[in-house]
């Protein structure tokens, strides 16, 4: 081979000889016309890249098409920057921010004077059409950084980006018809094949997520390769803003967020009250049958503590600020973690001790920007399920099928489908790298051995240790974070965990960090948007609601309510207002059973009975038959009335 030519290795194995500064465009037509036409992207040599992207090295290169997972950011990407031609074309004064692609779409921010209207975003659709159907080829273009000056030079947003790189880094610029934009791609071949894409919405969006900063105006949208995708995504969010567990929240009246008492805070009310009540009731006794050991702490410590433990170090923007009391500075605790290892020392510990399990329903407090609160969701005060295990090294194994098995059992009770992540190390990890990728490779053979499909999250784990993530699928195909499972060789020696060997000489503890359901607020939040608000029996605030036809049918009914609560319901009576209106509102409420009593139910002891979901249908069993089948409902955790 010549230093004019390179060497292209095809997924089968086959080899091209190609002219250095070939595409996987190049490629493409190589293997094939139909694959030319099909390509939206590649990958070279594990990076996805650009049809037009120049290749200067002998590289491993396949060809994505549109069935290729991979190719829909690029899509969206692209997507973005046909946006940006419209917003550009008829708003020409607004300054460009970043566009990229995310999980379910992509976005863009500009800078203008007044916020984006829904018509806006209308006008703005119908002009992306236009791009699309003029077919504008994304043209790459590599520049130096003066020459990307000058042609950045009335886009302030962008300079401000510019004087981030290198002189001497490569800097990329692409153009679609009149639209420039700083940009590394990749990008599809033209606008053309953005078919099927929908605006979604228009937010604030401080520039760089500096709350410090201007507050520019953000659009969201998706973009599918095909139109069935994207009505089938599009019926998603329309079910998904019926359970928002904001809107289901106040309507059921579980939780309130006040400006009063603060951003980010809940108020649990009576009814949201009883439903954590019931969950955390379960989980701790699940826990304790699991050989767990309930601990509490302190909702403050010393800064000391973080400063030993690293928090202050890499996580203190996430952190409110300090409290001082006679010279010594005290912060409101973002995690658990720093205090049960401070109650692990308090004794020698054999090897004979271990595995210990510390587990604790601990409140912790952590500085989330306003922009990223979200009800329930992402709040700055939460009450987080939370366990440390300390375990000898050849324990780890073990113990982590002890926690994949419990987290199983726990998730099918919720009714929860899941996957499995393994996180790697990130940038800013403590410690010997060496000893990071060795905890990793334990946890990656500990899930092939158990047979588990799982994914892996590159730069996803905790400053110190890999981890496993559950994350649960909900009911209208959504995931949502679960629990995590932190495998931590660093705090062991920051705070010198020790545990007597069966050689008599100390030895370092391992530490696994665990939640299993994750923090209360983020998990019923997200319960109200699995069931729809319409919790299973066991967990709905209000069981059953007995309603007597008219006033002299009360005392009638007050008999079951009285007997619903002695087999440990929750059962209330409604009698005011009419009987349709104490339906309906019951029914507003999602109450799993109503239990009517007219004359015939209060003469011979039955009950008219109307679960929720069946309509008007009612069935008229006995009071015992109704007691025993709400109370078998409610003991078997069962998923429906």
């Amino acid at each position: 081979m010549s230093n004019e030519t390179i060497t292209i290795t095809l997924p089968n194995g086959d080899m091209l000889e190609l002219p250095r500064g070939s595409t996987p465009g190049d490629v493409a037509a190589a293997i094939g016309p139909g694959l030319a036409k099909a390509a939206v992207a590649a990958r070279v040599d594990g990076v996805v890249v650009g049809l037009v992207e120049p290749i200067q090295h002998d590289a491993r290169v396949e060809i994505l098409t549109e069935k290729d997972p991979d190719a829909l950011p690029v899509l969206r990407h692209s997507a973005a920057h046909v946006l940006a031609t419209a917003v550009r074309e008829l708003r020409p004064g607004a300054g460009i921010g970043f566009g990229p692609a995310i999980d379910e779409g992509f976005y863009y921010d500009f800078q203008v004077e007044e916020p984006f209207t829904p018509e806006d975003l209308e006008t703005f659709e119908w002009k992306m059409t236009e791009v699309v159907s003029a077919d504008q080829p994304f043209e790459r273009r590599e520049v130096t950084k003066e020459e990307a000056r000058e042609l950045f030079a009335d886009d302030p947003l962008k300079l401000e980006r510019l004087e981030e790189f290198d002189d001497d880094e490569v800097i990329t610029v692409y153009r679609n018809g009149p639209f420039l934009d700083l940009c590394k791609g990749p990008h599809v071949p033209s606008t053309g094949r953005l078919k099927h894409f929908k605006l979604l919405s228009t937010a604030g969006a401080y520039w760089r997520g500096d709350e410090k900063r201007q507050m520019l105006q953000r659009i969201y949208g998706t973009a599918f390769f095909r139109r069935s995708d994207l009505d089938e995504y599009l019926t998603r969010l329309e079910e998904a803003k019926k359970r928002d567990h904001r809107v289901l929240g106040k309507q059921l009246d579980i939780f309130s967020i006040q400006e009063e008492v603060g951003q980010g805070l809940v108020l649990w009310h009576p009814r949201g009250g009883i439903i954590r009540h019931t969950i955390e009731e379960f989980l701790k006794e699940t826990l304790l049958d699991h050989g767990y050991e309930l601990v509490y702490t302190p909702h403050v410590a010393s800064e000391e503590l973080y400063r030993i433990s690293g928090h202050l170090e890499v996580f203190e923007e996430n952190m409110f600020p300090p409290m001082e009391d006679e010279g010594v500075r005290f912060r409101m605790k973002p995690m658990n973690c720093p205090h049960h290892f401070m109650i692990y020392k308090t004794h020698t510990r054999s090897y004979r001790d271990l595995p210990l399990r510390y587990a604790e329903l601990g409140t912790c407090y952590r500085y989330e920007r306003s922009g990223a609160l979200h009800g329930m969701l992402r709040v700055r005060g939460f009450t987080q399920d939370d366990a440390h295990i300390f375990v000898r090294p050849d324990q780890i194994a073990e113990e982590y099928d002890r926690l994949l098995d419990l987290a199983d059992y726990l998730l099918k009770i919720f009714g929860y489908e899941y996957h499995v992540a393994l996180s790697t190390r990130p940038e800013k990890a403590i410690g010997d790298p060496a000893v990071y990728d060795a905890a990793t490779d334990t946890l990656r053979q500990m899930l092939e051995r158990r047979g588990m499909e799982y994914t892996v999250d590159e730069g996803g784990g905790a400053f110190y240790g890999p981890k496993i993530d559950v994350m649960v699928v909900d009911a209208i195909g959504r995931r949502w974070q679960g629990g995590t499972f932190q495998l931590d060789f660093q705090m062991p020696e920051r705070f010198g965990l020790e545990y007597v060997g069966a050689d008599n000489a100390p030895h370092k503890a391992v530490v696994i960090h665990r939640t299993l359901l994750g923090s209360m607020e983020r998990f019923v939040g997200g319960l109200i948007e699995h069931y729809g608000g319409a919790f299973p029996p066991w967990l709905a605030p209000e069981q059953v609601r007995v309603l007597p036809v008219s006033e002299q049918w009360e005392s009638s009914a007050a008999e079951l309510v009285a007997a619903l609560r002695d087999a440990g319901l929750r059962a209330t009576l409604a009698s005011r207002d009419t009987l349709g209106s104490r339906i309906r509102e019951a029914e507003t409420l999602k109450i799993p059973y109503m239990a009517v009593i007219g004359e015939r139910e209060a003469s011979d002891g039955t009950v008219a009975v109307r679960r929720r979901g069946a309509g008007k249908k009612q069935e008229v069993m006995s009071r015992e038959a109704f007691v025993a089948l709400v109370r078998d409902r409610v003991a078997s955790r069962a998923l429906d009335a």
